[in-house]
């Protein structure tokens, strides 16, 4: 009687020890997308499987080296199966009826359960096969009728989704992305927020899509009050200097929230997208931006699975501790205002070699200390500092801090606990440009990237 209680035990402790991993192998694949010859008129679903195929196949080739080279999860891109730049009736036939996962449905053994669903099919096999979770993002389609007041003309809703399968192919989440952005015309606002967060062996993770990652809700929702661990992040993200680039924003992102982030951007250097990384609440463990050739790329990083738990997890910052503490100066500096990506902004020109500098708008100030080893004739810097409505391509409400004299590696700087970013030994690289941003959620209209008078 006392060897098979035995050996009961030193399996439930292996299955213990299996089932709370302390690390995972997190990868995530920048994709080039194959993009249809067309979209302004619509494709035969044929068509339309032939060219997300034509994708999938890319796409496999990196999950089957991921999963070679240990990795327990990859991430793909948003628009990473067909593209971008259709109608809504033209997206149509690329968009399949996913179901809830609460049906407990692997697809590669059980295809035809919810209907013809040949992507959801061969994304669960890759999963399955390769024994790894894959993240894709597709397009779902969902009936209804008359009885529903907001129901389409057409008969159905058409959401931008992610979905997730585990390493047997399950399908675990489903994410209808809650902030369109301002041109996908295709896709319907879901009527409700989602949070969608799945477990694993290597954590609590969270999903949310491109634009979302400007909100409070889903993408703080679902670190503060859902306390996951990872973010797995899908976009089709067009860098735009000298605020939203892709990697300094995902890692400050990453950084700021104090969780790991999983960003897989599609590639397409006529559009200025990319920028693909893993990062953690440390700081960047691996990132990839490449403007100068149209291959993907595979990333791969050793990630901690539940961050908070370790001793170096970062504290907590007061962004205003220190500000506070700081005396504007008494005589008035000559300021001018300047436009950045359509947003007015307060400058103040930094004349001198070293100095102290402040700048405000309304309520918010910005203090510079400063000490440059070269002050040029030809060179202009300045200070600068926005508060207010962000209207273009979605409405968010933004403060920021803009110094056109900085921009250095993470090495290179930190953030202090009382909110001050601080240069460690000056900067031995050339500067462009370094930032503070800011959200301030109570004051954004009620959804990003759809104004309160669109609102039903």
């Amino acid at each position: 009687m006392i060897l098979p209680h035995f050996s009961v035990a030193l399996f439930a402790l292996s299955v213990l020890r299996v089932g709370a991993l302390d690390t995972f192998i997190s990868a995530v694949y920048e994709h080039a997308v194959i993009l249809p010859n067309r979209t302004e008129t619509a494709v035969s679903k044929g068509e339309a499987l032939l060219l997300m195929n034509k994708n999938i196949d890319v796409l496999e080739k990196a999950i089957k080296l991921a999963a070679r080279r240990g990795a327990q999860i990859i991430v793909t891109p948003e628009d990473g199966i067909y593209g971008w730049d259709f109608t809504r009736e033209t997206i149509y036939p690329y968009l399949e009826d996913i179901p809830d996962p609460e049906v407990n449905w692997i697809p590669c053994r059980d295809p035809k359960r919810f209907g013809y669903n040949p992507v959801q099919e061969r994304l669960s096999c890759l999963a399955k096969d390769n024994s790894i979770y894959v993240m894709a993002n597709i397009g779902d389609k969902k009936s209804c009728n008359t009885s529903d007041p907001q129901c389409p003309p057409d008969g159905h809703y058409q959401y931008n989704t992610n979905v997730v399968f585990d390493s047997q192919g399950r399908l675990v989440a489903r994410y209808h992305k809650y902030n369109l952005f301002e041109p996908e015309i295709q896709f319907d606002f879901p009527k409700d927020s989602e949070t969608v967060t799945f477990d694993t062996p290597f954590g609590k993770f969270g999903i949310f899509t491109c634009f979302d990652i400007f909100s409070y809700d889903p993408a703080v929702l679902v670190v503060d009050e859902f306390q996951v661990d990872s973010v797995l992040f899908p976009t089709a993200w067009y860098n735009t200097l000298p605020l939203l680039s892709a990697v300094p924003f995902h890692s400050a992102w990453a950084r700021a929230m104090r969780v790991n982030l999983l960003a897989a951007n599609t590639h397409n250097t006529s559009m200025h997208m990319t920028g693909s990384g893993i990062y953690s609440p440390e700081g960047v463990m691996v990132y990839h931006y490449d403007m100068e050739t149209e291959s993907g790329q595979l990333l791969l990083s050793e990630l901690k699975s539940r961050p908070r738990s370790g001793p170096t997890y970062p504290v907590t910052v007061d962004w205003s501790a220190y500000a506070k503490s700081v005396m504007p100066p008494s005589s008035k500096q000559s300021d001018f205002m300047g436009r950045i990506y359509f947003d007015e902004f307060t400058f103040i020109e930094l004349k001198k070699n070293t100095g102290e500098y402040t700048v405000c708008q309304k309520t918010l100030c910005c203090h510079l200390t400063y000490k440059m080893s070269e002050k040029r004739r030809d060179e202009v810097y300045v200070l600068g500092v926005f508060d207010g409505l962000h209207t273009v391509e979605g409405q968010y409400y933004l403060q920021i801090i803009l110094s056109g004299s900085q921009l250095a590696p993470e090495r290179h700087y930190e953030v202090l606990r009382d909110g001050r970013l601080k240069s460690r030994n000056g900067v031995p690289l050339p500067v462009l440009v370094m930032a503070l941003y800011g959200r301030v959620f109570e004051k954004d209209p009620p959804r990003l990237g759809q104004g309160p008078w669109k609102l039903q």
